[in-house]
């Protein structure tokens, strides 16, 4: 069956990929050029250098890689772990699950912490197991900050303390692909070794980028571990930017273009700070929302509640597929479905990268409209209305316009 577009504009709220702005858009509308003439390493540096603020750090390499966050989770394990190293990592939702697979099929010897889906990571039991690692062992402690399947943070801050106390020398390696950009990161501060996100996600750009940023301490390993890398390996990168000309290969043109706009609209004309306090703002409002609409989150506590996605959890009788079904096909609206063990159990809002307030009340309207097609009786404008009485009030005055 073809499927033609429908009138006005898709309303994007999956939690990545996320809405690419005009700017961007604009930014990338170009055609192909020389990458080893003189002009465009000031281009690259620029990039490749104030990528790293949205890492928090001053002190790590960054690296842009034409991949995915797939592949950056890739490029982090390999670089700096050897076949065989004992690795702790954290089982929390979906693409925890994939990242230690990917772990496994890497050869990687997993020791799995497992919590239940809409909980954090179990520190305890990390605790546990680093102050019992009396030979050092454990090569790496590996977590993902946002689980977007569940909508769940995780306290890095809590985690670095777990391995300061237990004077335990692993790597901490992070998956922050949908929360950098979006969400406090403090790279430096909590000392995570290699933190990793991908462009689709907060940095509103199409996927094909993964940014990797690697602290010294990583670098140092990556000089003696001994997994076979060749496309992902930082290596090669280190040898081009001695060299000036920054590139081992030909690098995506037109993304570069796009992250150097995405950079810009976050860090210049809106400001970082400013960007992390929106997306909590329309974090809250949906929260709000879906408390209107007699429904719960997935998420357990209010301290492992996402700032970039919604896990909304549905009545047994009701298949949360179909409500982003009908979503899609007479509103226009694209919503995340429930993946793995929280299939046809929640749909997820997501509420990242370059969106404002009328956006999120339009697409909130519409998860009503698609709550009654399905059956659940859900008061029209409520969750609407919840949400527009705290936005009213948390919203701010837009800075350029004071």
């Amino acid at each position: 069956m073809d499927y033609y577009p429908a009138p006005g504009r898709n309303h994007l709220f999956v939690p990545g990929p996320t809405n690419v702005p005009e700017p961007v858009l604009r930014a990338m509308n170009r055609s192909n050029e020389d990458h080893r003439s003189p002009a465009f390493p000031k281009l690259s540096k620029s990039v490749i250098e104030d990528v790293k603020q949205l890492f928090g750090t001053t002190k790590a390499t960054s690296f842009i890689i034409p991949t995915t966050g797939t592949g950056a989770w890739e490029s982090a394990l390999t670089n700096v772990l050897s076949p065989g190293d004992n690795i702790i990592s954290f089982l929390f939702g979906q693409f925890s699950l994939l990242w230690i697979d990917q772990m496994n099929r890497l050869n990687f010897n997993v020791d799995v912490i497992e919590s239940e889906w809409g909980a954090g990571a179990d520190l305890a039991t990390l605790s546990k197991k680093l102050s019992a690692d009396y030979s050092h062992s454990v090569k790496a402690v590996c977590i993902v900050h946002n689980e977007t399947s569940t909508g769940v943070t995780n306290n890095l801050a809590a985690v670095r303390r777990v391995l300061d106390e237990s004077r335990h020398p692993a790597l901490l390696l992070v998956d922050g692909v949908s929360s950098i950009g979006a969400l406090d990161f403090h790279m430096d501060e909590w000392k995570v070794d290699v933190a990793l996100t991908g462009s689709q996600k907060a940095l509103s750009l199409p996927t094909g980028l993964g940014i990797v940023c690697a602290s010294p301490k990583a670098l140092e390993a990556a000089k003696t571990a001994k997994s076979i890398r060749v496309f992902f390996n930082w290596a090669d990168y280190l040898k081009f930017y001695k060299l000036g000309s920054i590139w081992p290969y030909t690098p995506s043109i037109q993304m570069l273009y796009g992250l150097r706009a995405s950079l810009d609209l976050i860090l210049k004309e809106e400001g970082l700070h400013n960007v992390t306090a929106r997306h909590h703002r329309l974090a809250e409002a949906t929260r709000k929302a879906v408390q209107a609409w007699g429904l719960k989150i997935c998420t357990q506590k209010p301290e492992w509640h996402s700032d970039t996605v919604t896990a909304v959890v549905v009545p047994p009788h009701i298949d949360s597929g179909n409500v982003v079904k009908i979503a899609w096909k007479k509103y226009n609206l694209n919503l995340g479905v429930g993946l793995n063990k929280v299939a046809g159990k929640v749909f997820r809002i997501g509420h990242m990268g370059n969106l404002n307030e009328l956006q999120l009340l339009g697409a909130l309207a519409g998860v009503e409209l698609s709550l009654r097609d399905v059956g659940y009786p859900v008061t029209l404008g409520s969750g609407v209305a919840a949400a527009q009485a705290h936005l009213q009030r948390a919203t701010p005055l837009i800075a350029s316009r004071i």
